[in-house]
């Protein structure tokens, strides 16, 4: 038997070799390399516990600059993507009641993704997967600064749709099951 695998460890290889190996995200090379990126795993078999951690994550966030965004990695809850969905929902009503709308963003991601109108096996759907759920917290202004140099950002998840058609399910799919070993 296998030993189990580091869910921070996996997500760190999947945002080196995915996210920017295959430039899902054309501004996330640059915080990986200046070491910018914070992974946090919140290990809770209940979502509100999940939705706590997120909250203590802004305010950490908040007192440091040098962390431009989080990757929270939720292992033991929210497996199943419609439950998902609903505490994401929770979890970005908390945001602005709290005060961080405009402040941070919240990205998610999913090893069941499916954006809606997609079928399941759709390769479009692999730009939000990952192996775990996951919520990203990213500065706002981080982001707009890197928009604004960036050309045609509108055109993203065109061009993201188009990399994932050419690469096809089959190839995603065994990708991010060898991520999560033996979850």
């Amino acid at each position: 038997m296998s030993d189990p695998v580091d869910p921070l460890q996996a997500t760190r290889a999947w945002v080196e070799s995915f996210v920017v190996g295959r430039e899902v995200c054309p501004f996330a090379g640059r915080e990986v390399a200046r070491d910018s990126v914070r992974y946090v795993n919140i290990e809770a078999a209940e979502p509100e516990v999940a939705l706590m951690r997120l909250m203590e994550e802004c305010w950490h966030l908040d007192g440091h600059p040098e962390d431009e965004t989080t990757l929270l990695v939720l292992t033991g809850c929210l497996d199943d993507f419609d439950d998902y969905l609903d505490h994401l929902a929770l979890a970005e009503t908390l945001m602005e009641s709290q005060g961080y709308e405009g402040i941070y963003q919240l990205a998610s991601f999913h090893p069941d993704y499916q954006f809606e109108g997609e079928d399941a096996d759709s390769p479009r759907n692999y730009t939000n997967r990952a192996p775990w759920p996951m919520w990203h917290l990213i500065r706002e202004a981080g982001l707009e600064r890197a928009l604004a140099h960036y050309p045609d950002p509108e055109n993203i998840p065109e061009r993201n749709a188009a990399s994932m058609q050419a690469l096809g399910t089959e190839r995603l799919a065994a990708s991010l099951t060898a991520l999560r070993g033996t979850r």
